[in-house]
C-alpha cells in the first residue's frame, strides 16, 4: 500500500464529549427538518473523509470499517475521482443521455462489458441507485421472456421501492406497513450453511429451491431468478459451494433469466471484480451500484445483448441515469481499482481479518458468542449468538451485536450491523485502508467482543 497517498492523517482519535457539541447541535437542527423515518446508525456528523478515516465536525477521527455500505472502496476522496469530477463539472453537469448523449456513458458501458463475467455480447443501461437497477433488470426479464413470476430468496435484500420491497425478505424496517406490494414475487430457501438443520451440500440446497419452484410456481411461468451471490443486509451469507452454479444451470435449461444482484458485492469487494466469478457463474444480467463510482450516485445493469436489445426504444432510461459527472467518477474509480490492484488488496484484507478473528474464536471456545465467521475478500461478517449456543441452538444475540457496535464507535471505530436476526457484525473497510489502521480497528473490535463474551 506504499503507492497510496493519503490526504488526511490515518489515525484513530476520539477525545472529549461524545458525540461532540457540534454534532449535537446538528442533530437538533436535523430534528426540525429531516423526516424521522430516515435513520442514522452513527450520531456524529462528517466534516472530512479520506482513505480509511472519517473526521467529524468536532475533530474526532474514526476508523471507517463500513465504506458508506461498500460504496467508498477507493476511499471517500480518491484523488483520481476528485480530479475527474472537477474536470467534468467545468464542462457540463447534465444534459440527459436520452436527449443529448455523451461519451462518458458509452465509456462506462464499455468498461462494464469488459469487467462483468462472460465473453458473450453485452449491453448496459445506467441508472442512479441499486433499487433502480434491480427494477429494470426485472423489467427486461419479463419483457424478454413473456413471463411474470420472479423468484427471490430468504434473507434477500434488493431495495426500498415498491417492487424491490416485495423482493426483499426482511419486514422491519424495510417493509412493515408499506404494502400492498408488487405481485408475482415468490420466495424460496437460501443456502445458509451456518443455520442449515443438516449438513446439506450446495447442490442439494439448490435442488431444494428448484423443487419448490417447480411445484409451487412452474418453471414455465418464471421470468427470472434473482439472487445476491453473497447476501448483504440478510447477513453476508455465503451460499455453500455448488449452490449458485446449480441454480444458474437449471435456469439456463428452463429459459429463465438468471439475475445476479451484485450491488453490494461488486467492484473488487470480494477479491474479484464480481462475487459471481468465485464459482465461475456467468449471469444473464448483473446489477451494480455502490462501489461503481467512488461515492457518486450511479448504478447499472449489464446483460446479454439479446435480452436488453429486446426492449423497445424508450422502454429503459431515466432523467439522471448515467449522469455525466457520475460517469466520470466511475471511470476514475475503476482506473484506481486497476492501478492499485484492489482485488488483491481485498484478498489481503480477508487474510488479516480472518487471522485475527479466527484466533479470537479459538480462544473463546465453543461457549463463546461468535457463532460464525464468513465472507470473501473485504466483505466479511461475524454472526453473534447467545453464550454457549454457537454449536447447539445458535440462538441469535442482537443485544450483544448492538452493544459491540456501540462500544467500537465510542472507541473510534465505525462498524455496521446486519442480518435477518440483527445479530451480524459486518466489515466493509475501504479497500485502500492501510494495514496499520485496519489492525488498530481490529484491536478495538476484538476487545469489544471479548468484553461481551
Amino acid at each position: 500500500m506504499a503507492d497510496i497517498q493519503y490526504r488526511l492523517e490515518q489515525v484513530r482519535r476520539v477525545s472529549g464529549e461524545f458525540p461532540g457539541p457540534k454534532s449535537v447541535e446538528l442533530a437538533e437542527r436535523r430534528k426540525a427538518v429531516v423526516a424521522g423515518g430516515v435513520a442514522s446508525s452513527v450520531p456524529v456528523y462528517v466534516a472530512d473523509a479520506d482513505g480509511g478515516v472519517i473526521v467529524d465536525v468536532d475533530g474526532n477521527s474514526f476508523i471507517d470499517l463500513g465504506s458508506g455500505i461498500a460504496v467508498t472502496s477507493v476511499g471517500a476522496s480518491d484523488p483520481a475521482v476528485v480530479g475527474a469530477v472537477q474536470e467534468q463539472v467545468e464542462h457540463f453537469t447534465h444534459t440527459c443521455f436520452m436527449v443529448t448523449p455523451y461519451e462518458g456513458y458509452i465509456a462506462v458501458a464499455e468498461e462494464l462489458a469488459k469487467l462483468t463475467p462472460g465473453d458473450h455480447e453485452k449491453r448496459s443501461v445506467l441508472f442512479n441507485s441499486g433499487a433502480e437497477a434491480v427494477e429494470n433488470a426485472v423489467k427486461v426479464a419479463r419483457l424478454a421472456t413473456g413471463r411474470d413470476a420472479i423468484v427471490a430468496f430468504d434473507h434477500a435484500y434488493h431495495g426500498r421501492t415498491n417492487l424491490t420491497m416485495a423482493l426483499t425478505a426482511k419486514a422491519m424496517p424495510y417493509k412493515t406497513n408499506f404494502g400492498p406490494f408488487a405481485p408475482e414475487i415468490y420466495r424460496v430457501p437460501m443456502s445458509y450453511p451456518y443455520r442449515e438443520e443438516s449438513d446439506i451440500k450446495g447442490e442439494e440446497a439448490a435442488q431444494r429451491a428448484i423443487t419448490m419452484i417447480e411445484k409451487q410456481i412452474g418453471a414455465d411461468s418464471v421470468a427470472a431468478l434473482l439472487i445476491e451471490p453473497i447476501q448483504g443486509e440478510g447477513g453476508f451469507i455465503v451460499p455453500a459451494e455448488g449452490f449458485l452454479p446449480t441454480l444458474a444451470a437449471w435456469a439456463k435449461d428452463k429459459g429463465i433469466v438468471f439475475i445476479a444482484d451484485e450491488v453490494q458485492s461488486g467492484f473488487c469487494r470480494t477479491g474479484a471484480w464480481f462475487a459471481s466469478q468465485h464459482e465461475g457463474v456467468v449471469p444473464d444480467i448483473i446489477t451494480m451500484a455502490k462501489g461503481i463510482a467512488g461515492g457518486l450516485p450511479l448504478s447499472a445493469i449489464t446483460g446479454r445483448a439479446d435480452l436488453l436489445d429486446a426492449v423497445h426504444p424508450g422502454g429503459l432510461g431515466g432523467t439522471y441515469g448515467g449522469n455525466p459527472v457520475a460517469c466520470a467518477a466511475a471511470l476514475a474509480a475503476i482506473g484506481s481499482m486497476r492501478e492499485h490492484d484492489l482485488n488483491a488488496r481485498a484478498q489481503h484484507i480477508e487474510h488479516l481479518v480472518k487471522r485475527r478473528l479466527e484466533a479470537l474464536i479459538t480462544d473463546l471456545g465453543d461457549g463463546g458468542i461468535v457463532g460464525d465467521l464468513r465472507g470473501r475478500g473485504a466483505m466479511l461478517a461475524v454472526e453473534l449468538v447467545r453464550p454457549g449456543t454457537a454449536r447447539t441452538t445458535k440462538e441469535p444475540n442482537p443485544e450483544a451485536t448492538k452493544a459491540i457496535a456501540a462500544a467500537c464507535l465510542e472507541a473510534g471505530v465505525i462498524i455496521l450491523t446486519c442480518g435477518t436476526y440483527g445479530n451480524v457484525v459486518r466489515l466493509l473497510p475501504p479497500l485502500v485502508i492501510s494495514d496499520e489502521l485496519l489492525e488498530d480497528g481490529l484491536d478495538v473490535l476484538v476487545g469489544a467482543i471479548r468484553a461481551h463474551a
